[in-house]
């Protein structure tokens, strides 16, 4: 990411492999924004690195504030809460909202069973396929950050 000039932003947690990114960026000269509200930043560890904190009041203000700073998105393997912020800025691209790239890092085909469920509802009708297509898939972190900026508007 710091190769490419791009800035890591994510919830800012010392843990996880979103804490492994994070090292890998700040190690590489790159920045990396962490955005929390202010229930959990009692609650959690922020990585000692990061370049920015940012503080707000609600999930709402913090996923607008992510979306703001962001050119683009991919999801990492992870719990309901990266299900729930991918799926809003698919959505949100879906209706025009913006034309930031979407990403799913299917390492070791962890988004596979997500996969046939976006198949099924492409079939039931439920998903147009010009809109299940935009989602960017790669198996490992190098080929997505390679699709991932290929897709960033100059």
């Amino acid at each position: 990411m710091a190769a490419h000039g791009l800035t890591c932003v994510y919830g800012g947690s010392d843990t996880g492999l979103m804490r492994l990114l994070a090292d890998s960026v700040l190690e590489s000269g790159g920045k990396v924004i962490g955005v929390t509200v202010k229930a959990l930043r009692d609650q959690e560890i922020f990585h000692p690195g990061l370049t920015e904190l940012h503080v707000v009041s609600t999930m709402h203000e913090r996923k607008a504030l992510m979306h703001q700073l962001s050119d683009g998105f991919v999801a990492l393997p992870g719990g309901i809460g990266t299900l729930e912020e991918f799926f809003e800025v698919y959505t949100l691209a879906q209706l025009g909202f913006h034309s930031k790239p979407c990403g799913l890092l299917n390492v070791n085909n962890y988004y596979a069973p997500l996969d046939a469920l976006l198949d099924n509802a492409e079939r039931e009708g439920f998903l147009k396929s010009p809109h299940r297509n935009t989602i960017i898939r790669a198996d490992n972190p190098a080929d997505m950050l390679s699709l991932i900026v290929g897709k960033l508007e100059p």
